[in-house]
């Protein structure tokens, strides 16, 4: 990899694929949307160097879920590296995905080198549990892998977001060890940021003084419900993933929304003579 160029690391999220056949929650395609969003990144030029999937992969963790999610991502035709959420199934994702390079131990932790950037892949689900904690091994693992590769930009993606959202159901079920999350950032600062999921709602705020935020996802939101007023919801918004841009010149990191499918455009603003249209 050219180490001039940007790094494009794209985050999608929250696919809760079904056996096929299956609606979400009787209403809700996720394969169908799982599809619009792989043609939405297989269109993407420049092509993100890697895709990141954080968490909930599935819906029901079963063996037939994994299958067809495995066969719907053969379509995307760009590398990805996939963690575990709340709704998973750790062994049944290995057993589906024997190729992705996870750490040793029983949670789903992996490391990529892309280009002059890490990238690191944290599990923070809990079996049998819809809230999120970082086990002492993967904690120990994280340190070990910054503390190593120090003097190199890192990306942290995890699925529980270390935050509250403010949607008050959600915030029941985020990461329980925030705070030795947040002792290990501080104590790296070749951390540029920390992305999650779980909310199926784009979020940013700060974290450890880090950039961080939750990625959208391609199906199904939760309601923006800020107020207690109602019982836990979902609704239907424009589909949408992340795409984290990392300028190695400027050592910037720029996070840009994505919205799935096609679009009217692009058009010129100039015409040939060069006055605005």
């Amino acid at each position: 990899m050219n180490e001039t160029k940007p790094v494009l690391i794209a985050q999608i999220s929250d696919l809760h694929i079904k056996p096929p056949g299956e609606l979400a929650y009787g209403k809700v395609d996720t394969a169908a949307a799982l599809i619009r969003l792989i043609q939405t990144l297989n269109a993407l030029r420049p092509r993100p160097d890697l895709v990141v999937i954080s968490g909930d992969l599935v819906d029901g963790g079963s063996a037939a879920e994994y299958a067809h999610l495995k066969e719907l991502l053969v379509a995307l035709e760009l590398p990805f590296a996939l963690t575990a959420g709340n709704h998973d199934d750790r062994q049944a994702a290995r057993e589906a995905f024997p190729e992705q390079a996870f750490a040793s131990g029983e949670e789903l932790n992996h490391f990529h080198a892309v280009g002059p950037l890490d990238v690191l892949l944290l599990d923070s689900s809990v079996p049998g549990e819809p809230f999120g904690h970082l086990s002492a091994s993967t904690l120990a693992w994280l340190e070990a892998t910054l503390t190593q590769n120090a003097g190199r930009p890192a990306l942290l993606f995890l699925h529980h977001p270390p935050f509250r959202s403010g949607i008050w159901h959600m915030d029941r079920q985020g990461l329980r060890n925030a705070e030795a999350l947040r002792a290990i950032v501080l104590r790296h600062p070749d951390v540029c940021l920390v992305a999650a999921g779980h909310v199926h709602r784009a979020i940013t705020t700060c974290f450890a003084s880090r950039m961080t935020s939750i990625c959208p996802a391609p199906n199904h939101a939760v309601a923006l419900d800020l107020g207690q007023a109602l019982v836990p919801s979902f609704i239907i918004e424009p589909p949408a993933f992340h795409l984290h841009v990392w300028q190695p010149g400027d050592a910037v990191l720029t996070t840009h929304l994505v919205p799935v499918g096609t679009f009217e455009g692009p058009y010129p603003f100039f015409d040939a003579e060069g006055r605005l249209l």
